[in-house]
């Protein structure tokens, strides 16, 4: 199994619809409570490409994108429209949006992650496919240079810093991101007719663990 670091055309993906999965086991008691439990500690991501599909041009795009990846063999980035950026929607990233780590004066190396909140509970996202040259990185306040104070593995998400920051040092970062996936279908239907009618082919797309 592969993965190829190329991102799925994101003008095809604009327009699509998905989002985040979960999978919960939820069992009835004889007195009328439940029990929940989760096996997954993150979330999954489905979408479906089919619906973005305007023109039979674009048509052409995905059908050789698909080939290219030999259907579900191999994986790739996908842009997530509604999803792809650890500040505001309309914010540029900025080094200070998400606390990934605090410094302990050993530990030179952190993962990406994106923190969503709601009310007092929280869920830290790990982040393993930024995009290149919109990661920002922040210690103790201060932004930090790409080349100078740390490097980026764009394939893992993981930041490395010259040197181990201080004990207590906040580590922050702000960046956009694609979701790494692969087709979850080994094959594409359409005809040429329904599709200038309007009726776009489904075409299923599902997050993978990198």
């Amino acid at each position: 199994m592969g993965f190829h670091e190329v991102r799925f055309p994101a003008s095809l993906s604009f327009g699509s619809i998905g989002g985040p999965e979960r999978l919960t086991d939820v069992v009835t008691l004889a007195n009328g409570h439940e029990e929940r439990n989760t096996p997954w500690q993150h979330s999954r991501r489905r979408y479906d490409a089919g619906i973005a599909m305007r023109s039979l041009d674009d048509l052409q795009t995905l059908i050789a994108f698909f080939e290219a990846r030999r259907g579900q063999m191999h994986g790739f980035r996908w842009k997530d429209w509604a999803d792809f950026k650890t500040g505001g929607a309309q914010a540029e990233p900025a080094f200070d949006d998400q606390v990934i780590a605090r410094g302990d004066d050993v530990t030179p190396s952190f993962q990406l992650v994106k923190t969503y909140r709601s009310g007092e509970h929280d869920y830290a996202r790990p982040v393993t496919k930024p995009v290149r040259g919109t990661v920002r990185i922040g210690l103790g306040g201060d932004e930090q240079q790409e080349g100078i104070h740390y490097t980026v593995d764009h394939a893992t998400g993981v930041v490395t810093f010259l040197h181990p920051p201080n004990a207590g040092d906040a580590v922050t970062a702000g960046f956009e991101f694609d979701v790494p996936v692969r087709f979850d279908t080994d094959r594409i239907m359409v005809s040429v007719a329904s599709f200038q009618a309007g009726d776009a082919p489904n075409i299923p797309v599902v997050e993978i663990r990198v």
